[in-house]
């Protein structure tokens, strides 16, 4: 069976950046349990858009929510809210469950929940359903120029 390399992992590679591939069988939610982790250490990847057509991306813990106010008030807008799931691929190059915060068709201003900053790795979509790349906080945060605050409910 042929094994699949997505746009985030190739471009970690080029980047020698570490990472472990983990993959898994079901949603994000059961993947921790699947992978016998806590859910606190895998994020997903939200991808919004402003009123005047501004996208930005929000990688937040699976178990939490995702806040609308803060986020825009983070990324200096009046009001966010969350990308049409039919535009997602056209915009990102993946899709729905599959959203890698890394190698996207562009780089969009980017946060990460400041729950990140008492991981010691963190684990976000491989580009893929059922993958997972894990890495450390900072790489992720070198390699797609994020910032990282407090957006979770």
């Amino acid at each position: 069976m042929k094994k699949i390399k997505t746009n985030a992992m190739r471009m970690l590679e080029r980047q020698r950046i570490d990472y472990e591939l983990r993959e898994f069988p079901l949603n994000g939610q059961k993947a921790a349990e699947y992978l016998g982790l806590p859910s606190t250490m895998i994020f997903k990847t939200l991808v919004t858009t402003d009123t005047a057509g501004k996208y930005f991306v929000f990688c937040v813990p699976t178990n939490e929510e995702l806040d609308l106010k803060k986020a825009a008030k983070t990324v200096g807008v009046k009001r966010i809210e969350m990308l049409k799931q039919k535009e997602l691929f056209s915009l990102t190059g993946y899709i729905h469950g599959g959203c890698s915060p890394v190698g996207m068709k562009k780089l969009f201003p980017t946060v990460i929940d400041s729950s990140v900053e008492k991981l010691d790795t963190i684990l976000v979509s491989a580009g893929h359903v059922g993958m997972l790349m894990e890495l450390l906080p900072k790489d992720l945060v070198q390699i797609i120029n994020a910032n990282i605050a407090s957006v979770i409910k």
